[in-house]
């Protein structure tokens, strides 16, 4: 029998608030163990909550610029469950009054637009981090850092309307994208910042009843939500194809082995016991607020991207890629206006981000040593042929850690760019002399023997001629003849 996979994702995205959720502990990531903490988040008795409003605008940014429904009264509750790096054994959450419901989020899968609909987006704090033994000598015993308790998060649920692996790369690239645009969080899944929960279920295709589930959790890499949802999939497959049941679970996934294990049986929601939190009241969110955050909404990702698309005539892969953060568009935007907007995306695309990557610098210290208005004096040189390929690619390396404009580069460094009808008429005309089998080919129709023979001027002229005003030469040359015409 056939199967389909639905999936739901629960994506916890890190806030990126000063102090946490309920305390006015410092959020800071590679603090020393157990620094970061206070009888608030350790959970001494006596100690009192305090809600940290900044906490409460980041969601309400997120949630309007989802299209969620805002409640003007919503509650926290106690989420009790025991685990070791939960320092109070309850969590507080929100659970049957959100502060945010419904909306959507838009994606792109293969090219083609789609909405991914949302069941709610809530408020809760995070948990400490357990370090467990890695490896047999490793160390005896798992400790717990409680800097991380009382983060703040927001919990974003979305209807089990994803149905590949695909899908929940593309919607958590989507969200990741939307939350630094937001300014919310910086959404690195490295450090923790945005994680997700996969819930996995197959039924027959065509069905319309949800099969049983299961949870994968704690997924922290885009790329191993995908392998751990493909992972699941398949291995409900077997079962079923088998003749098995499926039992729901919460189950871990070991991305560098690609294995699944099970961690329990799966809890239902009276099994946490929910109530209100005596210590904390309700959260009333009024409409004149509610209004101020949707006016101070920045352009969002999918709309940008759709205007870099149409305004800069870019492919969508370029408008996608360029949109990753805020910054990113920004500086293309800066260094695109006026110039040709597809030659810059290309190079910010390839050599700009090749850079950050090769020296680990952030792009506020590469616009700070390459700020927006010297490359596109680059740009420009390149467009109107001022600069061959090769020179402009030196040009820049040199931008990377020289000051000067383009001309005072090329001065510094000796190069004189060949760009002149009569400086490469001579080297056009010995070309066609030395090499008269590709030219009667050429004559003869065969046109690609002509990046030969361009080849070969650019030799000459120490790969400091402009191709295009070579290849224009040639082929004015050419028109006339062969060698003596």
């Amino acid at each position: 029998m056939a199967h389909e996979a639905v999936i739901g994702l629960e994506c916890h995205v890190q806030l990126r608030t000063n102090t946490k959720m309920f305390c006015a502990c410092p959020v800071r990531f590679g603090s020393e163990p157990n620094t970061n903490v206070c009888p608030v988040c350790l959970g001494l008795p006596g100690a009192l909550p305090r809600l940290n409003d900044a906490a409460v605008e980041y969601a309400l940014r997120l949630g309007l610029a989802l299209g969620c429904r805002v409640r003007e009264v919503s509650v926290f509750a106690r989420k009790n469950y025991f685990y070791p790096d939960m320092p109070k054994n309850y969590q507080i959450t929100q659970y049957d009054l959100p502060l945010c419901e419904g909306g959507e989020l838009p994606a792109v899968i293969d090219g083609v637009p789609r909405t991914f609909a949302l069941t709610r987006i809530h408020l809760e704090e995070d948990a400490g981090k357990s370090f467990h033994p890695e490896r047999h000598g490793d160390r005896s015993l798992s400790r717990v850092d409680f800097n991380r308790a009382g983060v703040p998060l927001v919990e974003l649920v979305t209807e089990p309307v994803l149905r590949t692996p695909a899908e929940c790369t593309a919607f958590l690239t989507a969200l990741r994208r939307l939350v630094r645009a937001l300014g919310i969080s910086d959404g690195d899944m490295e450090k923790g910042q945005l994680r997700c929960d996969a819930n996995v279920s197959l039924r027959p295709a065509g069905a319309a009843a949800l099969g049983t589930k299961t949870e994968i959790k704690n997924l922290n890499s885009i790329k191993g939500v995908e392998k751990g949802v493909t992972a699941e999939i398949a291995r409900q497959r077997r079962l079923l194809d088998g003749g098995e049941a499926i039992v729901q679970a919460t189950l871990l996934y070991d991305a560098d082995h690609d294995k699944l294990a099970i961690m329990r049986t799966k809890e239902h929601a009276h099994d946490y016991r929910y109530f209100p939190d005596p210590d904390l009241p309700v959260l009333r969110v009024e409409q004149a607020r509610v209004a101020r955050v949707r006016e101070t909404l920045p352009e969002l990702p999918w709309v940008r991207e759709a205007r870099l698309i149409t305004g800069y005539a870019l492919p969508a892969y370029d408008a996608a890629v360029l949109c990753e953060t805020p910054a990113l568009a920004d500086y293309f935007e800066a260094v695109a206006r006026g110039a040709d907007a597809k030659l810059a995306s290309n190079w910010i695309m390839t050599e700009v981000l090749r850079v950050l990557n090769e020296r680990a610098w952030t792009l506020e210290r590469w616009a700070a040593r390459v700020p927006a208005e010297r490359l596109h004096d680059l740009f420009a040189r390149v467009g109107s042929r001022e600069l061959p390929g090769p020179v402009a690619k030196q040009v820049f390396a040199w931008m990377c850690d020289e000051d000067g404009a383009v001309p005072e580069l090329l001065e510094r460094h000796g190069v004189r760019v060949q760009g002149s009808s009569d400086e490469l008429a001579p080297l056009v005309e010995q070309v066609i002399h030395e090499h008269p089998g590709p030219v009667a080919q050429y004559l003869a129709g065969e046109a690609k023997t002509l990046g030969f023979l361009v080849g070969q001027v650019m030799k000459k002229s120490g790969g400091q001629a402009v191709p295009q005003v070579v290849q224009e030469l040639l082929r004015a040359a050419l028109a006339k003849g062969g060698p003596g015409a």
